[in-house]
């Protein structure tokens, strides 16, 4: 058992337990190279095998892969005790399932607010062929100042990475599943999207959508049926969140249409396509409306930042106010071989998010690309992921990862961003590529 004050790998110090994760237990531990905190999970799960190390390996590999501001980062994997450990982002904080446990179902608006930011980050991982495989409420971390992440993508498999664990187990929190996984079916890209549903539904209901049952496997059966209770709230987040959950995986929405639908809610704005039919989702008899308890959090209310967008809930009140983006703003460029595609997905006063999809458009394979664009005046970029930065005052220029340099004849991938600035730009953006 690891102790305070030990020392990881010559460089780690352990300085407190923190909590236990799915896999083993995390401690906050000063990074002495560096001078940072961070994480260190330590891995309580059978590794004696060279299977079982391969896995966890794998796991560092995979989420390493992934640079986004709402998504936990793993920095590095090394071994003590002959056993591999994760080094991670610190973030203080606490679990939706420790808010629920406190102050019971949350306000449309905050729920709302944290899928937004979550969804953001899964869509990014589902755009490098990650899917997480256990999206809950016990993964999803809140800050203090409102930021959302996503954690613990140590069951994560990248799409086309063959899996060293055994086919037969289950892998996930039995509550969030979705029916075809709770099936014995593979987990996919849609798993997750049913998965963060379930994960919001227990956060803005106070219980999953399957309830909750002390035999697991009664619970699986539930689950894979997908007769889940209605919602008792009746806003656009229900909504929302029963389109999420559908029984058939193929009417579900994508990972980035759900962050579109729950951006959409948390900025105010009407729904895309509210009307549509629930796809065969089953819905058990409504419970009666329990009277929720009055939650109060920071005098009453939350200062949340939502995907870039700052959103005042009073949570005592119920009262809520967000700040409405600037309609989204894309421009798209070729050059032989190569096209780039920058759009503006999110804005808030002074700041923006934007995506770029860079695409090969030639029939040959594409070894490292570059993007550039002129920098607006005023203009800086803050936080980029899934690409290296260089920026001035004037230009700004992205480059490929190590991970996503090379792109199949029309295959693509995506690169985002953060950025301060009064207005969000329309870059007239250029892509090359290296052949």
């Amino acid at each position: 058992m690891p102790e305070q004050d030990e020392v990881i790998a010559g460089r780690y110090r352990l300085v407190s337990l923190v909590g236990r994760g799915s896999m083993g237990v995390v401690w906050q531990a000063r990074d002495e190279r560096l001078d940072r905190v961070v994480a260190v999970k330590f891995i309580e799960a059978a590794v004696d095998s060279p299977d079982a190390v391969e896995r966890i390996v794998r796991e560092g590999r995979v989420a390493a892969r992934l640079r986004h501001p709402h998504a936990i980062s793993v920095h590095d994997v090394v071994e003590h005790g002959g056993k591999p450990c994760l080094v991670l982002e610190y973030l203080p904080s606490r679990s939706l399932q420790q808010l629920i446990a406190e102050r019971g179902p949350l306000p449309e608006a905050l729920v709302a607010a944290i899928g937004s930011q979550v969804a953001s980050a899964l869509a990014a991982a589902h755009a490098e062929g990650i899917v997480h495989r256990d999206v809950s409420s016990f993964n999803v971390l809140l800050a203090e100042d409102g930021t959302a992440k996503i954690a613990d993508f140590g069951i994560a498999r990248a799409v086309g990475e063959g899996t060293v664990s055994d086919p037969r187990a289950i892998v996930g929190t039995p509550a969030f599943l979705a029916p075809e996984v709770a099936a014995g079916e593979q987990a996919t890209f849609a798993s997750d999207v049913f998965s963060l549903g379930a994960t919001l539904y227990a956060v803005l209901e106070g219980s999953p959508p399957f309830g909750t049952v002390d035999n697991p496997y009664a619970l699986l059966r539930r689950v894979s049926s997908g007769e889940i209770t209605p919602p008792r709230s009746t806003g656009p987040l229900a909504e929302v969140l029963l389109r999420i959950l559908r029984r058939d995986a193929a009417q579900r929405p994508t990972m980035a249409e759900a962050h579109a639908l729950l951006a959409a809610v948390a900025q105010g704005r009407p729904v895309p396509d509210a009307t549509r039919a629930f796809g065969g989702t089953k819905l058990l008899p409504a419970p009666r409306r329990v009277r929720g308890r009055t939650i109060a959090m920071a005098a009453g209310a939350v200062a949340l930042v939502a995907g870039g967008v700052l959103i005042g809930t009073a949570l005592k009140d119920d009262e809520q106010a967000s700040a409405q983006p600037s309609p989204s703003t894309s421009t798209t460029a070729s050059t032989r071989g190569c096209d780039a595609h920058f759009e503006v997905i999110n804005s808030w006063p002074g700041g923006y998010q934007a995506q770029v999809t860079v695409r090969n458009a030639g029939r040959r394979e594409l070894a490292d690309w570059t993007v550039t664009w002129s920098q607006p005046a005023g203009h800086s970029i803050g936080n980029l992921w899934d690409g290296t930065l260089t920026q001035d005052a004037t230009s700004v220029t992205v480059t490929n990862a190590h991970y996503n340099a090379v792109l199949p004849a029309e295959g693509s991938t995506t690169f985002g961003f953060t950025a301060n600035g009064s207005h969000p730009p329309r870059p007239e953006v250029t892509c090359t590529s290296g052949g």
